[in-house]
């Protein structure tokens, strides 16, 4: 991206004051002959560079000037004035961080640079939570969120069912998936997710933490994450699936599930029809899921999930005839 190269351009003349075009274009890895007009996109913006002519000429920047994007890398400081202030940020008090760091940004880019930003900023756009489905209402996640921060053990209240427990938890971490967050806590010695919508009220002891050293957030949520997806999987089922409902089976169950299924399966039988292992939830909840197949699918076994599913059939004729 041209943008990111000219911004790493600036930062490459505030470092060394003065280079050749040579080593410039080195530096940057493009030729010499993009260098040359990189350079003068950069004085056509008002960037006070002097330069002399010939091959090894050099360039530096006019000396007491300084880009205020210290500490930002060139593709950095692209993408922070693309993204604005997500929301997710705001909400964990990141807001007015990443609104200085954009007005910084605004301010001191070139016009090219800024509106190649825009650019971006205009044809990608972050929406976390799914189709038909809204973000949870987490009262207590500014709460939360600093608690985080300064590593301070809190007391939350947590509604479990119909009752409201009480936890006192280390704070470790905050995840956000599909507009739904989650707290990451290690409470008794074990690490366990709570999500932050049911926390009903949070207190701040006079407590500080130490985190464990070995401890990862991206890393543990990754397995938890892992983990969870296993437990659901409680019933092993066999079905026959019609070519139709081959093509449809990612669709209706997760779709890493379906591929993993269909990759273990074997070739179509005469008929066309493939014979798939699914790990699925309880019975009722597996044949709820493979009536969306309608007669794509035949339930071989187990018989449970098999009845439930003719059972389920039968009551839809029932109804509509």
């Amino acid at each position: 991206m041209r943008a990111e190269r000219l911004v790493a351009l600036l930062f490459t003349l505030q470092s060394r004051r003065s280079a050749t075009i040579p080593e410039l274009a080195e530096a940057l890895g493009v030729s010499e002959r993009t260098m040359h007009r990189d350079i003068a996109a950069l004085q056509a913006t008002g960037v006070p560079l002097w330069t002399e002519p010939g091959r090894n000429g050099g360039v530096r920047l006019v000396d007491g000037w300084r880009t205020r994007l210290d500490g930002l890398t060139s593709r950095e400081a692209v993408a922070i004035f693309a993204m604005g202030v997500p929301r997710a940020l705001a909400e964990l008090g990141l807001g007015t961080a990443v609104s200085a760091a954009h007005a910084k940004v605004s301010a001191t880019l070139p016009a090219p640079l800024r509106d190649q930003a825009q650019h971006v900023a205009q044809r990608f756009h972050l929406d976390a939570p799914g189709w038909f489905k809204r973000e949870d209402e987490a009262e207590h996640l500014a709460d939360v969120a600093r608690a985080v921060w300064e590593q301070q053990r809190i007391r939350i209240g947590y509604s479990s069912g119909e009752r409201t427990v009480e936890r006192v938890l280390d704070p470790l971490g905050l995840v956000l998936k599909a507009g739904v967050w989650y707290l990451v806590a290690r409470v008794n010695g074990s690490i366990r997710t709570y999500r932050v919508s049911r926390i009903t009220a949070v207190s701040e002891l006079d407590e500080h933490f130490d985190r464990p050293t070995d401890f990862d957030l991206a890393s543990w949520w990754q397995q938890s994450s892992a983990q969870f997806e296993r437990s659901l999987q409680q019933v092993k089922v066999r079905v026959r699936l019609s070519p139709v409902g081959v093509r449809a089976l990612p669709v209706v169950l997760d779709p890493d599930l379906a591929s993993q299924a269909l990759a273990q399966a074997q070739p179509p039988g005469p008929d066309g029809w493939t014979e798939v292992e699914l790990g699925l939830e309880r019975p009722d909840i597996a044949a709820g899921q493979l009536l969306a197949l309608g007669v794509e699918v035949e339930i071989v076994e187990p018989e449970a999930v098999r009845a439930a599913f003719a059972d389920a059939a039968r009551r839809m004729w029932d109804r509509h005839r």
